[in-house]
């Protein structure tokens, strides 16, 4: 931490004024030395790339302060931003933890006298540990730190602005202490994190968009504590209200609907509701077709779902849809993935076992 403190608190001479000092004792600097000196010219050797790199950090070496941390900010969601376009998950993950963490020393620097907002950037980087890097144990941590001062303030404060901001981040706090922890204490969270949620809606007069914990992340989490402690209806209760809200927001043929039904058919699984699970598995693979063609790695993936559904049913009408869907998974993962696959053997070696077990011996 003491390399990156150095770095924070890094700040040229020329840009900053001590108390007392009169302007007329600092050296004037010419207008476009000024600007050469935050945008120096490149070199012949110097790339495009280079030169904005340079002009970036002039910037952020000239900016105020209290600008820094919302800086981080939007530099973890760049990162993050990054990581959905290039495949490289573990690298822009772990950059852009430690710029939570350059964002919580920037807080405690800055905000010493505002204890709720180093409590905010804490709770963001406990949301970063168990989101972006699967680390419960540190995102417990964080968040519990955080909690008592962020529950003060929120009962304190008189300021509107001061209360929205408090309970978004304490809508993200309890999401992340329901998911960092196991069964019964999950739900108790998550309950927590429901609660502040509804609270805050009515702040915002019915929504609150752009949270880093939205309502559906809430819903889904608080569907599969739900199904983790075996409330079966209940769970079902949430994953068809998370269904709902996507389907307002994007309409019934976007992608983020297929982990949702394919969720809702194991629980309708459980429940030995096998017709009502096969139904779902066979929307969320239409999406997949509709989205990806039917030969793409997500179709292959519905197809196989959608197949041990049907042979999970036991019922002699579908033994033909069993094993259209066993060929139409085993073609996809063959085209996409490649005859030697680990996906394409596994779901061979499925085929196989279900012939044998229906009198099919070659």
């Amino acid at each position: 931490f003491s390399a990156a403190l150095f770095e924070i608190c890094r700040v040229k001479p020329d840009s900053v004024s001590l108390p007392g000092t009169h302007r007329s004792q600092q050296t004037k600097i010419p207008e476009h030395q000024q600007r050469d000196e935050l945008y120096p010219t490149s070199g012949s050797g110097e790339s495009e790339q280079d030169a904005k790199a340079k002009e970036e950090k002039a910037i952020d070496r000239m900016s105020l302060p209290r600008e820094k941390p919302a800086q981080s900010q939007k530099k973890v969601a760049q990162l993050i931003k990054g990581k959905m376009i290039i495949k490289q998950k573990t690298h822009w993950n772990t950059q852009a933890n430690e710029e939570l963490i350059r964002c919580v020393i920037l807080s405690r620097i800055i905000f010493g006298e505002e204890p709720w907002k180093c409590a905010q950037a804490l709770a963001t980087l406990a949301y970063g540990y168990v989101t972006l890097r699967g680390l419960p144990a540190q995102a417990k941590k964080h968040a519990e730190s955080a909690k008592n001062t962020l529950l003060t303030w929120k009962g304190n404060t008189t300021s509107d602005k001061e209360r929205k901001e408090i309970l978004e981040t304490l809508v993200m706090l309890y999401y992340t202490l329901g998911v960092a922890w196991l069964l019964q204490k999950a739900y108790f969270n998550l309950q927590k994190s429901e609660r502040n949620m509804e609270e805050l809606k009515k702040s915002y007069k019915g929504g609150a968009s752009g949270l880093q914990a939205s309502e559906k992340d809430l819903t889904i989490a608080l569907g599969r504590a739900s199904l983790a402690n075996r409330r079966l209806n209940l769970a079902l209760a949430y994953f068809e209200k998370a269904v709902d809200n996507v389907i307002a927001a994007k309409g019934d043929r976007t992608s983020d609907l297929v982990g949702l039904y394919e969720e809702i058919a194991q629980i309708e699984q459980l429940r030995r509701n096998h017709d009502q699970a096969i139904q779902y598995l066979q929307q969320a693979y239409s999406i997949c077709v509709s989205l990806f063609t039917e030969v793409s790695p997500q179709a292959a993936e519905a197809s196989t779902l959608l197949t041990k559904a049907y042979a999970m049913s036991e019922e002699a009408q579908h033994r033909d849809a069993v094993e259209i869907y066993f060929i139409k998974s085993i073609t996809a993962y063959q085209t996409t993935s490649g005859p030697e696959d680990y996906e394409t053997l596994t779901t061979i070696e499925e085929f196989c076992k279900w012939l044998v077990q229906n009198g099919e011996k070659q």
